[in-house]
């Protein structure tokens, strides 16, 4: 049930306490990807500092662009794991910590690459070519992305970690599941901030169980040793470097991130209740995220920007899906980005309480990608197979190329029958690995190819109610034409 829908503005002081819900919902990655990549640099901690931060300017001019000028859709827009790996690829090539190249070197690689990577996924939006795929696009294969962007964060140290304290992770799960589930009726504080309350009490529980000195999981050092002003400015690294290897795997990064976002439009239109989203809404959001891209390169937070899946888990727990409330959220995370002691302090959040988080939001998106299958005729077998078989290579061949040695994946595709010295060029062997390596491009693209090619009807494969569900053409207007007017003047987007 939707409480705020996405034109809806509820008042200025609940907007900030729901767009800082927003913004919590996804502090666990916007951490995780600048403390993984400032390890593999050797950053000191100032500069660790000074990357968290940027992730958050990044994240919330980024936001502020896609819900205003972008798809227009709720979604907060920030760090990307697919973007994670070949970043990581590329640290390693140049040294790593250990040796080779500086950490700012890396770091003006890392930035030449992703902003290349992002001008690629600016073309890839702006003409169109998402959008002439999405008729072929149904809910099967829709189901499959979207649970398979929730299922494939199952791994995430947040929830996994041996050393996990399991008690914070439990309360956590157990307090945001109260609120959003069983008690929501009761107040409408419940029902609107389930996820503020959840962590803000297993938090408060937490630091009073480590001043008496019960448990040690939050140190409060950070926020006493932030400066108050933190200056972030473009290219603090240095001017980006352009390698072709890097920004090929980089690219591949970009295209799995993608296919994600395809995925996460339907499902925020879902968790808004609103019809999936047309050809040009795809378009536009695609075209945004790539200039996001371009941004974080310019900006230096090492990694892109994609839209979010926890803050789509949010919506569909709390009900609010207000571009309004997003948007404050925003202008949240760009203060915070030069408030030192509010950076630090959300650095002072125990894994354990944002695995107890992830566990709710993640789940939450793992059953949304699931409820597609309501338009699909699941009696027939074709269905099935098509369902099956996209979540479980989805979730295996990502395994399987993650346990590979390093070089194993190029010396065996070196070796395919006329086409092994075309495959096996580094770059070209680095994209596969990459895009293999990636869970939803896995299991999108499994099903979609059987999907498309297994005889079916339109019925069958739930198309006909699809297309009866999807937004009428002119329920998105670009940005641009508000500017243009009647007239019919102007330029256009590639749209069909």
């Amino acid at each position: 049930m939707v409480t705020y829908g996405i034109e809806d503005k509820p008042p200025l002081g609940q907007s900030i306490l729901l767009g800082t819900q927003h913004w919590l919902t996804m502090i666990g990655s916007t951490i995780a990807i600048p403390l993984v990549l400032s390890g593999l640099l050797g950053f000191d901690g100032g500069q660790t500092a000074q990357l968290v931060a940027t992730f958050f300017l990044v994240s919330g001019v980024a936001t502020l662009a896609q819900t205003t000028i972008g798809n227009k859709y709720p979604i907060v827009q920030g760090g990307t794991f697919s973007m994670l790996g070949p970043a990581t690829a590329i640290i390693l090539a140049l040294g790593g910590a250990d040796g080779g190249a500086s950490s700012t070197v890396m770091m003006r690689e890392l930035q030449g690459a992703i902003i290349v990577a992002g001008a690629t996924e600016v073309l890839i939006g702006y003409f169109g070519i998402f959008g002439r795929l999405k008729k072929y696009m149904g809910p099967l294969v829709i189901a499959v992305v979207i649970a398979l962007i929730g299922l494939a964060l199952i791994g995430v140290p947040q929830i996994t970690s041996a050393n996990q304290n399991w008690y914070l992770v439990g309360l956590t799960l157990a307090l945001i599941t109260l609120f959003s589930q069983y008690v929501d009726d009761y107040s409408r504080a419940f029902k609107l901030f389930p996820v503020l309350l959840g962590l803000g009490a297993a938090y408060l529980l937490a630091l009073g169980l480590s001043v008496v000195g019960v448990i040690n999981v939050v140190d409060l050092s950070p926020i006493a040793e932030a400066p108050l002003v933190r200056i972030i400015t473009p290219f603090q690294w240095g001017m980006p470097l352009f390698t072709t290897s890097f920004i090929v795997g980089m690219s591949a990064g970009m295209l799995a991130s993608a296919i994600e976002s395809f995925g996460d439009y339907h499902s925020v239109a879902r968790m808004a209740g609103e019809g999936a989203p047309n050809k040009r809404r795809v378009n536009h959001g695609l075209g945004m995220e790539g200039l996001g891209n371009v941004f974080a390169g310019i900006m230096g937070t090492g990694n892109g920007s994609t839209s979010y899946t926890e803050n789509i888990g949010a919506i569909g727990i709390t009900g609010v899906a207000s571009r309004y409330v997003v948007q404050v959220g925003a202008v949240v995370m760009i203060l915070v980005a030069f408030i030192g002691p509010f950076g630090a302090f959300v650095t002072t959040i125990p894994n354990a309480i944002v695995g107890g988080l992830f566990l709710a939001m993640f789940a939450q998106i793992v059953g949304v990608g699931l409820s597609q299958l309501q338009h699909v005729d699941m009696d027939q077998n074709r269905n099935v197979f098509v369902l099956g078989f996209g979540l479980f290579s989805g979730l295996s061949i990502p395994q399987y190329i993650a346990g590979l040695e390093d070089g194993a994946l190029e010396a065996g595709l070196s070796n395919v029958p006329a086409l092994g010295a075309v495959l096996g060029i580094p770059e070209v062997a680095q994209t596969i690995s990459i895009i293999m390596g990636t869970e939803i491009a896995v299991g999108g693209i499994a099903a979609f190819i059987l999907d498309n090619t297994i005889p079916g009807t339109d019925e069958e494969r739930g198309l006909t109610q699809w297309e009866s569900l999807t937004e009428d053409d002119d329920a998105f207007e670009p940005f641009h034409e508000q500017f243009v007017g009647d007239s019919g003047s102007g330029p256009e987007v590639a749209d069909d």
